[in-house]
């Protein structure tokens, strides 16, 4: 992983398409990337072993283990932004690829220069996340019993339980209890949660309420923390205290 602004950004390709891939890889390179390439999910695993990339790019149907599957794992066990790579009647995958915390998708076939682009938008976006100081270096947010680490990424239930939440739940949840008892639309909740600026996936954020809800309710169905506003969007109907981590 690249360690400093003077140090090469690192790239991981998947993709089984050598058509596409090696191209693509040679094209990244001459823009001042290190590109490794992988022909599928088995073959990134490998390539991950003993290295962690800047950035992963993936494609979604490949043999074998398939890209949606590699995507959970790269964002909820090595926390590494992924950037997805689409055919165009692949919707319901760019959603759920979304869904599961992948920071955005480009669909095939695309124009590389916007490639670039959208690479150099999420690492942007990644670096802010990292190296932004503040209080979640020394605070969980508590509400109603739950706590929740935003420097280790972990919910708690009222009894102490580590509830099990994926990075888009847990960007979905850390806006909610930075902005508590606030109404959030749909447009800025997915600016915050995906940070990227689309308006095609309100039904990605209202997928990622209802994955919430059901960890968080009583009554999923008759939500009493996360409460819809008609016409508004969502708001977190309790209040957030900030207390000190227990390990400061």
């Amino acid at each position: 992983m690249a360690a400093d602004a003077n140090t090469p950004t690192e790239l991981l390709l998947v993709d089984d398409e050598a058509t596409l891939r090696e191209p693509l890889a040679e094209y990244l390179t001459r823009q001042g990337f290190v590109v490794r390439e992988a022909e599928s999910a088995a073959a990134a695993r490998s390539e991950l072993t003993n290295w962690s990339p800047d950035l992963v790019l993936l494609d979604i149907m490949m043999p074998g283990e398939d890209g949606l599957s590699l995507c959970r794992h790269l964002v909820e066990a090595k926390h590494l932004p992924v950037i997805l790579l689409t055919a165009k009647d692949e919707a319901m995958d760019r959603i759920v690829g979304l869904e599961i915390g992948a920071d955005d998708y480009v669909p095939k076939p695309f124009e590389p220069r916007e490639l670039v682009a959208r690479i150099r938008s999420v690492l942007r976006r990644a670096s802010r996340e990292a190296t932004t100081p503040g209080d979640d270096d020394a605070f969980v947010y508590s509400f109603e019993g739950w706590e929740l680490d935003p420097l280790k990424r972990r919910l708690t239930d009222p009894e102490g339980a580590l509830i099990a939440i994926s990075t888009a739940e847990f960007r979905l949840l850390k806006a909610l209890v930075d902005h508590p008892r606030q109404v959030l639309d749909r447009d800025r909740l997915l600016d915050m949660v995906q940070g990227r600026e689309a308006h095609l996936f309100d039904r990605a954020v209202d997928n990622q309420v209802s994955r919430l809800r059901r960890k968080i309710e009583v009554d999923s169905r008759n939500p009493e923390l996360i409460q819809t506003v008609r016409g508004g969007g969502y708001r977190l109907a309790a209040d957030v205290a900030r207390i000190t981590r227990p390990d400061r």
